[in-house]
């Protein structure tokens, strides 16, 4: 039996930029997944030094802080059963060119910085990020009428 799980994911500013939003949302809602927190925001110098601090030596890292600042984000938590998996699953791999076709990176990116999103790679990060990118009243809790078909049979997902 999977466990109930929240996950962060981040529609990048190229996402924004080309006008991806609905789209990438309809796909986790599509899945089956429960929306508990969504907000557009810019991403200051200390955050991105935080949520990309294993990158912080690498030559790279002033492009992809440009990158992350060069137009708002969209900070989205997910919720359902291994919600983190899932997420990752409908993302694909990093590098979008080759990232499968039906994935959202295999269908909307070529780059491996502008890909779209960013998700949540497991549990315990998913924590961090949620505290990270949201305050709780900023998350909610609600029960959603199609949880009983999304998970038929199966256990409560936080109906």
């Amino acid at each position: 039996m999977g466990h109930n799980e929240t996950t962060v994911v981040l529609l990048k500013p190229d996402a924004l930029q080309r006008s991806l939003v609905g789209q990438i949302i309809h796909r986790f809602e599509r899945k089956g997944l429960k929306l508990v927190g969504i907000k557009m925001m810019s991403v200051h110098d200390a955050l991105i030094e935080e949520h990309y601090g294993h990158h912080k030596d690498k030559p790279f890292f002033k492009d992809l802080k440009s990158f992350m600042q060069s137009s708002p984000i969209i900070a989205m938590a997910w919720q359902g059963l291994d919600a983190v998996e899932t997420v990752r699953t409908l993302c694909g791999p990093t590098k979008g060119r080759v990232a499968p076709a039906g994935t959202i990176r295999g269908d909307f990116s070529m780059g491996i910085q502008a890909n779209v999103v960013h998700a949540s790679d497991s549990l315990e990060t998913a924590k961090a990020e949620l505290k990270r990118f949201f305050n709780e009243n900023e998350l909610f809790s609600y029960g959603k009428c199609d949880f009983q078909y999304v998970y038929y049979g199966e256990e409560d997902a936080g109906r």
